[in-house]
Protein backbone atom coordinates (compact mmCIF):
# COMPACT_ATOMS: atom_id res chain seq x y z
CA UNK A 1 0.00 0.00 0.00
CA UNK A 2 1.56 3.29 -1.09
CA UNK A 3 1.16 6.58 0.80
CA UNK A 4 -1.12 7.75 -2.02
CA UNK A 5 -3.29 4.64 -1.62
CA UNK A 6 -3.57 5.32 2.10
CA UNK A 7 -4.48 8.97 1.55
CA UNK A 8 -7.14 7.95 -0.95
CA UNK A 9 -8.67 5.41 1.45
CA UNK A 10 -8.65 7.92 4.31
CA UNK A 11 -10.58 10.43 2.20
CA UNK A 12 -12.90 7.73 0.84
CA UNK A 13 -13.80 6.42 4.31
CA UNK A 14 -14.35 9.85 5.80
CA UNK A 15 -16.70 10.81 2.97
CA UNK A 16 -18.59 7.51 3.13
CA UNK A 17 -18.86 6.93 6.87
CA UNK A 18 -17.32 9.82 8.81
CA UNK A 19 -14.47 7.55 9.94
CA UNK A 20 -11.32 9.57 10.56
CA UNK A 21 -8.02 7.69 10.37
CA UNK A 22 -4.81 9.22 11.69
CA UNK A 23 -1.49 9.00 9.85
CA UNK A 24 -0.48 5.76 11.56
CA UNK A 25 -3.46 3.46 10.92
CA UNK A 26 -2.11 1.62 7.87
CA UNK A 27 -2.15 -1.60 9.91
CA UNK A 28 -5.90 -1.23 10.43
CA UNK A 29 -6.47 -0.83 6.70
CA UNK A 30 -4.39 -3.94 6.04
CA UNK A 31 -6.12 -6.08 8.66
CA UNK A 32 -9.66 -5.07 7.66
CA UNK A 33 -9.29 -4.98 3.88
CA UNK A 34 -6.90 -7.83 3.07
CA UNK A 35 -9.72 -10.41 3.39
CA UNK A 36 -11.54 -8.55 0.58
CA UNK A 37 -8.33 -8.42 -1.46
CA UNK A 38 -7.87 -12.18 -1.11
CA UNK A 39 -11.51 -13.02 -1.76
CA UNK A 40 -11.56 -10.97 -4.95
CA UNK A 41 -8.24 -12.37 -6.18
CA UNK A 42 -6.49 -8.99 -6.17
CA UNK A 43 -2.77 -8.46 -5.80
CA UNK A 44 -2.94 -6.02 -2.90
CA UNK A 45 -4.44 -2.85 -1.46
CA UNK A 46 -3.22 -0.84 -4.46
CA UNK A 47 -5.31 -3.04 -6.77
CA UNK A 48 -8.28 -2.54 -4.47
CA UNK A 49 -7.88 1.23 -4.65
CA UNK A 50 -7.81 1.13 -8.44
CA UNK A 51 -11.03 -0.89 -8.49
CA UNK A 52 -12.67 1.62 -6.15
CA UNK A 53 -11.77 4.38 -8.58
CA UNK A 54 -13.16 2.49 -11.57
CA UNK A 55 -16.68 2.17 -13.00
CA UNK A 56 -19.26 0.00 -11.26
CA UNK A 57 -17.40 0.18 -7.96
CA UNK A 58 -20.38 0.78 -5.66
CA UNK A 59 -20.79 -2.84 -4.47
CA UNK A 60 -17.07 -2.96 -3.63
CA UNK A 61 -17.24 0.47 -2.00
CA UNK A 62 -20.02 -0.78 0.26
CA UNK A 63 -18.01 -3.86 1.27
CA UNK A 64 -14.93 -1.76 2.02
CA UNK A 65 -16.94 0.71 4.10
CA UNK A 66 -18.62 -2.06 6.09
CA UNK A 67 -15.31 -3.85 6.69
CA UNK A 68 -13.76 -0.67 8.09
CA UNK A 69 -16.69 0.41 10.25
CA UNK A 70 -17.76 -2.90 11.80
CA UNK A 71 -16.92 -2.82 15.51
CA UNK A 72 -17.43 -5.38 18.22
CA UNK A 73 -20.38 -5.35 20.55
CA UNK A 74 -21.45 -7.45 23.49
CA UNK A 75 -24.40 -7.79 25.84
CA UNK A 76 -24.72 -5.22 28.64
CA UNK A 77 -21.45 -3.67 27.52
CA UNK A 78 -19.89 -1.40 30.19
CA UNK A 79 -22.86 -2.06 32.53
CA UNK A 80 -23.29 1.62 33.51
CA UNK A 81 -25.40 2.58 30.46
CA UNK A 82 -27.84 -0.18 31.34
CA UNK A 83 -27.93 0.81 35.01
CA UNK A 84 -28.89 4.29 33.81
CA UNK A 85 -31.65 2.74 31.71
CA UNK A 86 -33.11 0.86 34.69
CA UNK A 87 -32.45 3.34 37.48
CA UNK A 88 -32.91 6.76 35.87
CA UNK A 89 -34.45 6.80 32.41
CA UNK A 90 -37.22 4.23 32.69
CA UNK A 91 -38.53 5.32 36.12
CA UNK A 92 -38.74 8.95 34.99
CA UNK A 93 -40.28 8.16 31.61
CA UNK A 94 -42.80 5.67 32.97
CA UNK A 95 -44.07 8.42 35.22
CA UNK A 96 -44.02 11.06 32.48
CA UNK A 97 -45.66 8.81 29.86
CA UNK A 98 -48.27 7.24 32.14
CA UNK A 99 -51.10 8.60 30.02
CA UNK A 100 -49.98 7.46 26.57
CA UNK A 101 -47.97 4.39 27.72
CA UNK A 102 -45.63 4.52 24.76
CA UNK A 103 -41.83 4.76 24.60
CA UNK A 104 -39.49 4.98 21.61
CA UNK A 105 -35.84 3.94 21.92
CA UNK A 106 -33.15 4.27 19.24
CA UNK A 107 -29.85 2.41 19.24
CA UNK A 108 -27.97 4.37 16.59
CA UNK A 109 -25.05 1.94 16.25
CA UNK A 110 -26.73 -1.40 16.83
CA UNK A 111 -24.02 -3.55 15.20
CA UNK A 112 -24.91 -7.23 15.71
CA UNK A 113 -27.78 -6.46 18.07
CA UNK A 114 -26.41 -7.01 21.56
CA UNK A 115 -27.21 -3.48 22.78
CA UNK A 116 -30.87 -3.30 21.67
CA UNK A 117 -31.49 -6.88 22.81
CA UNK A 118 -29.99 -6.05 26.21
CA UNK A 119 -32.48 -3.19 26.52
CA UNK A 120 -35.32 -5.45 25.38
CA UNK A 121 -34.45 -8.01 28.06
CA UNK A 122 -34.49 -5.32 30.75
CA UNK A 123 -37.91 -4.19 29.55
CA UNK A 124 -39.14 -7.79 29.58
CA UNK A 125 -37.80 -8.31 33.10
CA UNK A 126 -39.92 -5.43 34.36
CA UNK A 127 -43.05 -7.48 33.72
CA UNK A 128 -46.23 -5.95 35.11
CA UNK A 129 -44.77 -2.43 35.39
CA UNK A 130 -44.84 -2.12 31.61
CA UNK A 131 -47.88 -4.30 30.95
CA UNK A 132 -50.00 -2.66 28.29
CA UNK A 133 -47.19 -0.34 27.17
CA UNK A 134 -45.96 -0.07 23.61
CA UNK A 135 -42.16 -0.05 23.64
CA UNK A 136 -40.50 0.55 20.27
CA UNK A 137 -36.81 -0.27 19.98
CA UNK A 138 -35.11 0.67 16.72
CA UNK A 139 -31.60 -0.50 15.91
CA UNK A 140 -29.70 1.13 13.05
CA UNK A 141 -26.24 0.67 11.62
CA UNK A 142 -24.28 1.60 8.54
CA UNK A 143 -23.57 -2.07 7.82
CA UNK A 144 -26.33 -4.20 6.37
CA UNK A 145 -24.19 -7.28 7.01
CA UNK A 146 -24.07 -6.83 10.78
CA UNK A 147 -27.78 -5.99 10.85
CA UNK A 148 -28.54 -9.28 9.12
CA UNK A 149 -26.78 -10.98 12.03
CA UNK A 150 -28.73 -8.85 14.50
CA UNK A 151 -32.04 -9.80 12.89
CA UNK A 152 -31.13 -13.49 13.03
CA UNK A 153 -30.30 -13.22 16.75
CA UNK A 154 -27.82 -16.11 16.69
CA UNK A 155 -24.68 -15.82 18.81
CA UNK A 156 -21.64 -17.96 19.58
CA UNK A 157 -20.80 -19.33 23.00
CA UNK A 158 -18.06 -16.70 23.25
CA UNK A 159 -20.49 -13.86 22.45
CA UNK A 160 -23.10 -14.86 25.05
CA UNK A 161 -20.42 -15.29 27.72
CA UNK A 162 -19.39 -11.64 27.39
CA UNK A 163 -21.57 -9.65 29.78
CA UNK A 164 -24.78 -11.67 29.62
CA UNK A 165 -26.00 -12.84 33.05
CA UNK A 166 -26.44 -16.61 33.12
CA UNK A 167 -30.06 -16.34 34.24
CA UNK A 168 -30.89 -14.21 31.20
CA UNK A 169 -29.03 -16.58 28.90
CA UNK A 170 -31.08 -19.53 30.12
CA UNK A 171 -34.32 -17.56 30.13
CA UNK A 172 -34.13 -15.80 26.77
CA UNK A 173 -31.92 -18.02 24.57
CA UNK A 174 -32.12 -21.51 23.12
CA UNK A 175 -28.91 -23.48 22.65
CA UNK A 176 -28.13 -25.26 19.40
CA UNK A 177 -24.69 -26.83 19.57
CA UNK A 178 -22.18 -24.07 20.23
CA UNK A 179 -24.62 -21.35 19.20
CA UNK A 180 -27.42 -19.60 21.07
CA UNK A 181 -30.55 -18.15 19.46
CA UNK A 182 -32.42 -15.34 21.16
CA UNK A 183 -36.08 -16.03 21.86
CA UNK A 184 -38.74 -14.81 19.42
CA UNK A 185 -40.34 -12.69 22.16
CA UNK A 186 -37.14 -10.66 22.58
CA UNK A 187 -36.25 -10.58 18.89
CA UNK A 188 -39.71 -9.27 17.99
CA UNK A 189 -39.23 -6.28 20.32
CA UNK A 190 -36.47 -4.81 18.13
CA UNK A 191 -36.69 -3.58 14.56
CA UNK A 192 -33.66 -2.84 12.41
CA UNK A 193 -32.85 -0.66 9.45
CA UNK A 194 -29.69 0.41 7.64
CA UNK A 195 -28.74 4.01 8.34
CA UNK A 196 -25.69 6.19 7.78
CA UNK A 197 -25.49 8.86 10.50
CA UNK A 198 -23.92 11.24 8.00
CA UNK A 199 -27.22 11.28 6.14
CA UNK A 200 -30.51 12.92 7.12
CA UNK A 201 -32.29 10.84 9.77
CA UNK A 202 -35.07 13.28 10.66
CA UNK A 203 -37.69 10.92 9.21
CA UNK A 204 -37.12 8.53 12.11
CA UNK A 205 -39.26 10.75 14.33
CA UNK A 206 -38.95 11.63 18.00
CA UNK A 207 -37.36 9.34 20.57
CA UNK A 208 -37.53 9.20 24.35
CA UNK A 209 -34.12 7.54 24.60
CA UNK A 210 -31.20 7.56 22.14
CA UNK A 211 -28.18 5.31 22.58
CA UNK A 212 -25.31 6.56 20.41
CA UNK A 213 -22.35 4.87 22.03
CA UNK A 214 -18.84 4.46 20.68
CA UNK A 215 -19.62 6.16 17.38
CA UNK A 216 -18.60 9.79 17.82
CA UNK A 217 -15.05 8.77 18.72
CA UNK A 218 -14.47 7.90 15.06
CA UNK A 219 -15.66 11.30 13.75
CA UNK A 220 -13.89 14.62 13.45
CA UNK A 221 -15.22 17.55 15.48
CA UNK A 222 -17.48 19.11 12.81
CA UNK A 223 -19.12 15.73 12.19
CA UNK A 224 -19.61 15.13 15.92
CA UNK A 225 -21.28 18.53 16.26
CA UNK A 226 -23.51 17.92 13.26
CA UNK A 227 -24.67 14.47 14.43
CA UNK A 228 -25.32 15.66 17.99
CA UNK A 229 -27.32 18.69 16.90
CA UNK A 230 -29.44 16.62 14.53
CA UNK A 231 -29.98 13.96 17.21
CA UNK A 232 -31.10 16.68 19.63
CA UNK A 233 -33.92 17.59 17.27
CA UNK A 234 -35.23 14.02 17.58
CA UNK A 235 -34.92 13.82 21.37
CA UNK A 236 -38.10 14.39 23.36
CA UNK A 237 -37.84 17.48 25.61
CA UNK A 238 -37.64 15.22 28.66
CA UNK A 239 -35.77 12.44 26.84
CA UNK A 240 -32.24 11.15 27.15
CA UNK A 241 -29.05 10.65 25.15
CA UNK A 242 -26.51 8.02 26.15
CA UNK A 243 -22.93 8.26 24.84
CA UNK A 244 -19.88 6.02 25.24
CA UNK A 245 -17.41 6.36 28.09
CA UNK A 246 -14.89 8.22 25.91
CA UNK A 247 -17.49 10.57 24.40
CA UNK A 248 -19.10 13.80 25.55
CA UNK A 249 -21.26 16.70 24.38
CA UNK A 250 -19.18 19.19 26.36
CA UNK A 251 -17.49 21.67 24.06
CA UNK A 252 -19.47 20.40 21.07
CA UNK A 253 -23.09 21.45 21.51
CA UNK A 254 -25.35 23.36 23.87
CA UNK A 255 -28.33 21.24 22.85
CA UNK A 256 -27.62 18.66 25.58
CA UNK A 257 -26.36 18.96 29.12
CA UNK A 258 -24.92 16.21 31.37
CA UNK A 259 -27.16 14.62 33.97
CA UNK A 260 -25.47 15.08 37.34
CA UNK A 261 -23.57 12.07 38.68
CA UNK A 262 -24.61 9.89 35.73
CA UNK A 263 -21.60 9.33 33.49
CA UNK A 264 -22.42 9.34 29.80
CA UNK A 265 -26.05 10.40 30.29
CA UNK A 266 -27.42 13.65 28.82
CA UNK A 267 -30.74 15.44 28.48
CA UNK A 268 -31.94 18.32 26.33
CA UNK A 269 -30.46 21.46 27.87
CA UNK A 270 -33.70 22.91 29.21
CA UNK A 271 -34.44 19.75 31.23
CA UNK A 272 -31.02 18.58 32.38
CA UNK A 273 -30.65 21.31 35.00
CA UNK A 274 -33.74 20.16 36.87
CA UNK A 275 -33.46 16.40 36.32
CA UNK A 276 -33.33 14.27 39.46
CA UNK A 277 -32.83 10.51 39.72
CA UNK A 278 -36.09 8.63 39.97
CA UNK A 279 -36.72 5.75 42.34
CA UNK A 280 -35.25 2.51 40.88
CA UNK A 281 -37.76 0.06 39.47
CA UNK A 282 -38.31 -3.45 40.71
CA UNK A 283 -37.64 -6.15 38.16
CA UNK A 284 -39.55 -9.39 37.79
CA UNK A 285 -39.18 -11.55 40.88
CA UNK A 286 -39.12 -8.57 43.24
CA UNK A 287 -35.51 -7.59 42.63
CA UNK A 288 -34.70 -3.89 42.53
CA UNK A 289 -32.94 -2.75 39.36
Amino acid sequence: MTPLDYDYLRGFLKARSGLVLSNDKQYLIESRLMPIVRKDGLNGISDLVQKLKGPGAEPLALRVTEAMTTNESFFFRDKTPFDHFKDVMLPALIKARAAKRHLRIWCAAASTGQEPYSLAMIVKEMGHQLAGWRIEILGTDLSGEVLDRAKAGVYTQFEVQRGLPIQMLLKYFVQNGDQWTISPEIRSMVHYRTLNLLNDFSALGTFDIIYCRNVLIYFDQPTKIDVLNRAAKLTAPDGYLLLGAAETVVGLTEAYKPVADRRGLYMPAAKAAVATPARPLALAGGRVA
